[in-house]
């Protein structure tokens, strides 16, 4: 057992970090390791690899994600600027060379193989991107005279550049919602607003007529003409799955909804465990949201964390409404995992370093833990450490 009086780091570390937040991850990542059992092995036999090909890939995935996720909480804000910078650029770098050497898929190139590991750049993209506009935004509030809000604009340009080049319109919407409510939240003038919103219409407008698979995918969501059999099975998975679901094991539609254990695993979940672990996997996204906008208001929390900790849980939160939205058919088709619990190495990776980043900035300050800390202790305990 910890005591509170051990100044080592792993125990400095125990009794400043949120553990609800810690605790709602690690209810994630075991969701997802037991929906992998329902979801995978049926998908792995229809393409003739071992029934448990994806659940031991899965497992292989988790156990560095949690060590990830860990590690990086350990580090303090100075820190976290640092890794974000240096994995923006490198992720930026490996953006560029998936567009020449690239794998191709579906008609987009959004991997690439890195010593014989394949990753998506992108993924690894979003975290530090958050975090590093964050740094601009800070910068730009503590001295005018910084460019940092043009700075982050210019980065967002890039980025968008970059993901549309893909091209991955999903990612970018993403990418788009979450630097917008950054921005609003550092203080985003109306003129700003209005110019953004109307820059949006326009994306959106011209990604419809540039995109022939974005008009295919809005038109048959707005129609409900056309190939819509993936969203038809969810839809029909989660309505037999009923409240309580018909068992582990035991879902039949599963077996033929082609991506459901990657972008239809909460279609598996209503199906084998009902809609009311469905509702408790959507209550702690939204847990994890609301205590992090929660942490980001308090007082003792400087610009750079507000906006960190504000982007990184707003990001968690926008992706996995996006999934579930689109499983529910609430939102257009669109390939988006929902966060530690559809299979996928890097967006597992990723995710956990970006949960990592959320861990860091959460943590208590040490001069207020050493406050906390002195009064929980008699005065004679006290001054004796």
């Amino acid at each position: 057992m910890l005591s509170r009086t051990d100044r080592s780091p792993v125990a400095t570390w125990w009794w400043t970090v949120d553990r609800w937040f810690l605790s709602a991850f690690l209810m994630l990542m075991g969701l997802g390791v037991v929906l992998s059992f329902a979801a995978s092995p049926a998908v792995a036999e229809r393409i003739g690899l071992d029934s448990y090909h994806f659940v031991t890939r899965q497992i292989m995935f988790m156990v560095p994600a949690v060590g990830v996720m860990i590690g990086v909480s350990f580090l303090d804000a100075r820190q976290v600027r640092r890794l974000a910078l240096i994995m923006l650029l490198a992720a930026l770098v490996l953006m560029v060379l998936t567009l020449f050497v690239g794998v191709e898929a579906k008609g987009a190139k959004r991997w690439v193989h890195v010593f014989g590991m394949s990753i998506q750049p992108s993924e690894y993209m979003k975290p530090a991107f958050v975090v590093v506009c964050a740094w601009l935004f800070a910068e730009h509030g503590r001295a005018p005279e910084i460019p940092g809000n043009l700075f982050a604009a210019i980065l967002l340009c890039l980025v968008v550049a970059l993901l549309v080049a893909q091209p991955d319109l999903g990612q970018t919407i993403l990418i788009l919602g979450t630097w917008g409510a950054m921005f609003f939240i550092a203080g985003m003038p109306w003129i700003w607003i209005v110019l953004l919103a109307g820059a949006a219409m326009v994306l959106g407008v011209g990604a419809y007529f540039v995109f022939p698979h974005v008009a295919g995918r809005i038109d048959r969501f707005l129609t409900g003409e056309g190939d819509t059999y993936q969203v038809d099975m969810s839809l029909e998975a989660l309505t037999r799955g009923g409240w309580l679901g018909q068992g582990p094991g035991e879902g039949s539609v599963k077996r033929i909804l082609p991506d459901s254990h990657t972008d239809f695993v909460f279609a598996v979940a209503g199906e084998e465990f009902g809609l009311i672990l469905c509702l408790l996997i959507l209550l702690i996204f939204a847990f994890v949201v609301l205590r992090g906008l929660a942490l980001a208001r308090r007082d003792d929390q400087d610009d750079f964390t507000r906006y960190a900790l504000s982007g990184l849980v707003i990001l968690f939160g926008f992706q996995s409404m996006i999934n579930m939205g689109v499983n529910v058919n609430l939102l257009p088709a669109k390939g988006m995992t929902l966060p530690f619990i559809s299979y996928g190495g890097s967006s597992l990776i990723a995710m956990a370093i970006s949960m990592g980043f959320v861990l860091a900035l959460s943590r208590k300050r040490p001069e207020r833990w050493r406050t906390v800390t002195l009064s929980t202790f008699p005065d004679g305990a006290a001054s004796a450490r």
